[in-house]
């Protein structure tokens, strides 16, 4: 399905969502548990923050649009929330009874375009009611508008087409999400071990990577054969900025690798051919795999506060970063030591099998 977003009218927010109700909680507000999640300010995990136990007094209800009116980089970007929840005062939840988890999906996609407008100096709370987007509106079969003499959601009668939009999310999916439904591993960190990323990866597998810029790989000049991944120092996407034509270049990164952008501390497990730009790093073991991959870069993400500009994730501070682990253990509970004392002067062993487990135990970690 196609946008025709010349023909889109305006509509005021205070119009599309007639009940809107403002967050409850704060985080000394919960108690620990599973049963609900705890939402805010976080334009990632559609707001999810953490998981608390459910509190009918806090409580949000859900199939609504939840608008982040504060909070340093999420500010200005909405998310459908299709569950009760408990919210942040940091959020505004809006309804409509159109309402939907593709409708939903739609306009949350449509107001997550006023970010720009807002930061901590102008808090979207403030401007929220009035804040104005553009929808497609239902028509007439001769092709005038659809007129509500009621003027229910604009002064000029526009109604929404939200049939369109149901159908537009619909039309961007093949079928559904599924995932196997079971309980995440624990994690006893307290009985982790503490091991110099280093000493995990031989000297060869750390390296610079070959560098494109972006007149490389100019698309005029490269014949369409197959594509790659450009991986740069972008916190979005996976590392990925562009997808590009591969057939004219010389150098391809394969897969099962981590990439590092060292001016802004960034990592990524990378499944796939890729090249990168400037200021790259690539990190490649033998016990590396999507989900040992992914549990080692969510912990040197961990560690991107300690670098910027001025303080660069050099390919030595890479190596030297500190990282806790679980270790392989005996029947007794005891470490395994290896004599060699390969990744640790202690002799400890990192244990690659449970972290493959526990991110395959996770939600959706069946779909990696």
């Amino acid at each position: 399905m196609k946008l025709d977003i010349e023909e889109w009218k305006p509509f005021i927010t205070s119009r599309l969502f007639p009940v809107m109700e403002n967050g409850k909680a704060n985080q000394q507000m919960l108690v620990e548990g599973t049963e609900c999640f705890y939402v805010g300010a976080k334009k990632n995990d559609n707001g999810v923050m953490v998981h608390c136990q459910r509190d009918e007094d806090l409580i949000t209800k859900g199939n609504c649009v939840v608008f982040i009116c504060n909070g340093q980089g999420s500010v200005g970007f909405a998310n459908y929330m299709d569950v009760d929840f408990i919210g942040t005062t940091d959020i505004v939840a809006g309804y409509n009874e159109k309402l939907n988890e593709h409708i939903g999906a739609f306009l949350a996609t449509i107001y997550s375009q006023e970010r720009p407008k807002y930061s901590f100096g102008r808090k979207w709370k403030t401007h929220l009611k009035d804040t104005e987007v553009k929808l497609p509106v239902q028509h007439n079969d001769d092709g005038s508008y659809v007129n509500d003499a009621t003027c229910q959601y604009s002064d000029e009668g526009f109604v929404p087409d939200w049939q369109f939009m149901e159908d537009y999310i619909k039309s961007l999916h093949f079928k559904p999400l599924t995932t196997n439904h079971t309980v995440a591993f624990s994690l006893n960190k307290d009985k982790w071990e503490e091991f110099a990323f280093g000493r995990l990866i031989s000297v060869n597998n750390i390296y610079k990577a070959h560098a494109y810029t972006k007149d490389d790989l100019d698309e005029k000049d490269i014949k369409l054969s197959s594509t790659l991944r450009y991986i740069t120092r972008t916190a979005e996407d996976n590392g990925c900025e562009l997808i590009v034509k591969n057939e004219a270049l010389s150098y391809v990164e394969e897969g099962n690798a981590i990439t590092i952008g060292d001016t802004t501390a960034t990592c990524f497990y990378q499944d796939e051919q890729f090249v990168t730009g400037d200021h790259m790093i690539v990190v490649r073991a033998d016990w590396l795999n999507p989900y040992t991959g992914l549990f080692i870069v969510t912990l040197l993400n961990h560690e991107q506060y300690r670098y910027s500009y001025g303080r660069a994730f050099l390919m030595d501070r890479v190596k030297e970063t500190i990282l806790k682990l679980p270790i392989c253990r005996n029947k007794d509970g005891l470490p395994v030591i290896d004599e060699t004392k390969q990744f640790s002067d202690e002799g400890y062993i990192p244990d690659w099998q449970f972290m493959e487990d526990y991110i395959k135990s996770l939600p959706y970690g069946d779909r990696v």
